[in-house]
């Protein structure tokens, strides 16, 4: 009887661990993302009108990357906000999408 109640457990555990996603949380490093971007920008003789549009661009851009890196059970920290522990930093990842979405024409 003993030995059935377990089977049983186990097979309820099993079948729970299998139909629920999983979270992952990852962080990202945004502020220092943006401020990079923005300090090249006002390092770069340009026009302040077309580097203002440049800037506003990026952020878009910034913000649609961080909702799309958000989906199927991910979970995106903004790591300047809190203290990561072992959580997988993305902020590579996000800086490629960030680009390639200023690449397709995105935000502008």
């Amino acid at each position: 009887m003993l030995a059935l109640v377990a089977a049983l457990l186990w097979a309820v555990w099993v079948s729970r661990e299998l139909s629920e996603p999983r979270q992952q949380i990852v962080t990202v490093r945004l502020a220092e993302t943006i401020a990079a971007f923005v300090d090249a920008e006002a390092r770069g003789q340009q026009d302040p009108e077309a580097s203002q549009a440049r800037v506003l661009a990026f952020l878009q851009a910034s913000e649609r990357a961080v909702a799309e890196m958000g989906t199927d059970g991910r979970v995106v920290l903004v790591g300047e906000a809190v203290l990561a522990g072992d959580a997988p930093d993305a902020t590579d990842e996000l800086r490629m999408r960030i680009a390639r979405q200023l690449g397709q024409g995105g935000g502008q």
